[in-house]
């Protein structure tokens, strides 16, 4: 990202962009001293950023605990001797200063300032980048603003993470939207902790930056409606919440271990080692390779743009699992992305893999499909606002996310097909059924629901 405008010359910010799991995170340098606002869980890429222009980290800011992502705050704090910043309001247990309405942190010639905006959780604060002049030239919005959406207000509902009802987070944040960030000047730059993808919120933009002016005429959150009408808005269609979301909230606000260590923890085994009976498999091949052969009730969780999700959709946060891939750089990927989630010290073991694959999975006649669906059971593993337009009359939707607590309601009277949009979830769900229901024929349509239309839903 470029410099701000002239007057803050000496002001760089540097975007970090995570596409797996959507997430934005920054550092704002002034001179040598440099802030970073919601760090990833690797926080190399920030150590490289300070060293490349001399400078050093003194500030590490939280917006909120985080869902949907570990962070290094605590780590890149022990490393550099920087001080943590986040609200009061957290109950944060590693070493912090409050960072709440008026309070402010110099950064050279720039101030940042705290803004308490509440919404997606009851601890979100947003950060005003004050220059020298006194003017406000940005706005690091956490998950409150997105760009195109506001972030999502039901995911501190479970008493572990507060017991936060919805309906009063959807209040908050019209309040915070209406009387903290709108009113901020139009060319105040926007800087969202997500992009497009994140399930933080639900429409958000595939731009990565805005203003507060183009926000306001565009983001459907922003436009004029009472508060009521703001709420249902706001709650209705939301993606659903993957089982690891507030195991994570929970880590992030005690801080967890240094990211390199953690990954060098996973127990390595041989990749014929005996694997201990009952425990989850996941096999991270592509999906091609799985089906000519693979551990019997192992679950195909391909390698690809949004593991660590589905990983910590599939699998619960308590749940101990094996990890396999088909290389060392692919295992040591995998590894990577499970510890972004928090997940790296339920890695039972990660291997290469075995030599022997005993269990095959058959592959679909789509001819037959598309003449004769209704030789099949189906079944739609896309979420429900997906599935609200149907592919296959009479299928029965159980998304992903809840499928292997689910397999038991798949009737087996008929070959079970599995399908989602594209063919990376149906790889996944199909796997999940092998397993759940022994003696079924289970198909997976795979890529080849591309080649079919909706159906009407009109009578």
């Amino acid at each position: 990202m470029s410099p701000l405008p002239s007057s803050t010359a000496s002001v760089q910010i540097q975007q970090f962009y995570d596409k797996g799991l959507a997430h934005a995170s920054y550092a704002i340098r002034c001179g040598r001293q440099v802030a970073i606002i919601d760090p990833a869980r690797d926080p190399q890429q920030y150590y490289d950023f300070a060293d490349e222009h001399e400078a050093n980290i003194v500030a590490v800011i939280e917006t909120h605990p985080h869902a949907d992502f570990v962070s290094s705050h605590l780590e890149i704090a022990q490393e550099t001797d920087a001080v943590i910043y986040c609200s009061k309001l957290v109950k944060a247990s590693y070493p912090h200063r409050p960072f709440d309405d008026g309070d402010r942190i110099t950064l050279g010639t720039i101030e940042l300032h705290a803004l308490n905006t509440p919404g997606h959780s009851p601890d979100s604060i947003s950060i005003l980048l004050i220059d020298d002049l006194a003017q406000t030239r940005a706005v690091f919005t956490g998950d409150t603003l997105f760009v195109g959406d506001v972030g999502r207000p039901d995911l501190r509902e479970n008493e572990l993470v507060g017991g936060h009802k919805r309906e009063e987070l959807a209040a908050q944040m019209y309040h915070s939207t209406r009387t903290k960030l709108m009113t901020l000047p139009a060319t105040t730059r926007v800087y969202p902790a997500h992009g497009p993808g994140s399930l933080c919120g639900k429409t958000t933009s595939t731009d990565l930056d805005s203003t507060i002016g183009k926000e306001l005429k565009t983001n459907y959150a922003l436009q004029p409606m009472s508060e009521q009408e703001f709420v249902k808005v706001l709650l209705e269609d939301q993606p659903f919440v993957p089982k690891y979301f507030g195991h994570d909230v929970q880590l992030n606000k005690v801080g967890a271990l240094p990211f390199e260590d953690s990954v060098r923890a996973v127990p390595r085994l041989q990749p014929d080692a005996l694997l201990a009976a009952g425990v989850v498999i996941i096999d991270t091949r592509p999906q091609a390779e799985f089906k000519q052969g693979h551990l019997p009730g192992a679950i195909n969780l391909q390698d690809g743009g949004k593991f660590e999700t589905w990983l910590g959709s599939v699998v619960g946060p308590n749940e101990p699992f094996y990890l396999i891939a088909d290389s060392q750089i692919a295992l040591d990927t995998v590894i990577r992305k499970t510890a972004k989630i928090g997940y790296e010290s339920n890695i039972k073991g990660a291997l290469l893999t075995p030599s022997a694959l005993p269990a095959t999975s058959p592959v679909a006649d789509v001819e037959h499909v598309r003449e004769r669906p209704e030789e099949f059971t189906i079944v739609d593993i896309r979420n429900y606002t997906e599935a609200k337009q149907p592919v296959f009359a009479d299928a029965l939707v159980i998304p992903l996310p809840e499928l292997r607590e689910r397999a038991h309601e798949v009737p087996t009277t008929k070959p079970i097909l599995v399908h989602c949009a594209g063919g990376y979830r149906s790889a996944a769900g199909s796997s999940i059924l092998e397993a759940a229901l022994p003696g079924a024929q289970i198909i997976d349509l795979s890529d080849a629901i591309t080649e079919f239309q909706p159906v009407s839903t009109h009578a």
